[in-house]
């Protein structure tokens, strides 16, 4: 499955009067400890908190969605960015999510009128609920990551940063499932570098490198509610294998870090996951080249500030 910069740009038009054009901002690097600035793509501020959004938008305005509605399965950021699709273009929808997600990212799931419906402990036993009640409903399926019209829609967020920051060489992107990384890729083919990171403790597409193809991992960690995919996604394998050299890994102290820095140098909130693209040069994972110019997609901000104890309780 390769999908077509073409492609990646129809999408853009098609879901540009539902989704923000999200800025960037330049983090400094000597504030840092790094020898160069960074451009942040800063798509915690999108709609529903992250970048899935554009995904959902494109699926659901790329189909005929019958009266059933639509159907997902989600830790979180993709059933609120399905929700709040939905109830824009007044569709029913009805999200699986794992027992133990996070409380913020239910509320904002129902917030957006969708009925939530929590199952097991894992985005995968989550999965396997959604496609029994797609069989019995008829209900439109929109995949967290492995299905062409959520990975196009997604590859729209390297579609605007490359007209905000045209002079990059290289873009870090955080993976779970892959369909962020699988759209970015699509978009910059062989004209950037385009860098996966992940937890260390979700390991999915490291994982399927080293098996040759997509295999079930063990996840686990601060990011998993949002990377914690078991499997690479088939596209995301397809597109990786062709476009992106580099597969890094990342502790939870780094991203823990990343999150500091982003609240304290550029007073922006980000969860874990979104924060963990940014880990990778805050601990020496990926080191930019003499003169390379770095771009880091900070994908998402959905958590609970007053669950993070690096933001002070109280504040005049």
């Amino acid at each position: 499955m390769v999908i077509a910069r073409s492609e990646v740009r129809r999408a853009a038009v098609r879901i540009a009067p539902y989704v923000r054009r999200t800025p960037t901002a330049v983090l400094a690097g000597d504030r840092v400890g790094l020898p160069h600035d960074v451009v942040l793509k800063l798509e915690g501020l999108q709609h529903s908190g992250s970048f899935k959004a554009r995904g959902a938008f494109n699926t659901l305005l790329s189909a005929q969605v019958p009266a059933a509605g639509v159907i997902a399965a989600s830790g979180g950021n993709h059933g609120a960015a399905v929700a709040y699709a939905a109830q824009r273009l007044g569709h029913r929808a009805r999200v699986f999510v794992p027992a133990n997600a996070p409380d913020a990212k239910l509320e904002r799931i129902r917030r957006y009128g969708a009925e939530v419906t929590p199952v097991g402990s894992d985005y995968a036993e989550a999965y396997r609920r959604s496609l029994d009640e797609e069989a019995r409903t008829g209900g439109l399926r929109v995949h967290a990551y492995d299905q062409p019209e959520v990975v196009t829609g997604q590859g729209t967020v390297a579609y605007e940063l490359s007209q905000q920051a045209p002079d990059l060489d290289a873009v870090l992107v955080a993976v779970g499932g892959g369909g962020l990384i699988a759209g970015c890729a699509s978009w910059y083919t062989d004209s950037v570098r385009v860098v996966a990171v992940e937890p260390e403790r979700a390991p999915t597409m490291h994982a399927a490198r080293a098996a040759g193809s997509p295999v079930d991992v063990e996840v686990g960690g601060i990011a998993a509610d949002a990377l914690g995919a078991r499997r690479l996604g088939s596209i995301a394998a397809e597109v990786t294998g062709r476009y992106v050299r580099d597969s890094l890994l990342v502790p939870d102290a780094a991203i823990r870090r990343a999150q500091e820095v982003l609240w304290e140098e550029v007073r922006v909130l980000a969860e874990p996951g979104g924060a963990t693209a940014l880990a990778a040069l805050l601990c020496g994972a990926h080191v930019a080249a003499p003169g390379e110019r770095v771009g880091v997609l900070v994908c998402g901000a959905n958590l609970d500030p007053a669950s993070w104890s690096v933001l002070p309780a109280t504040g005049v």
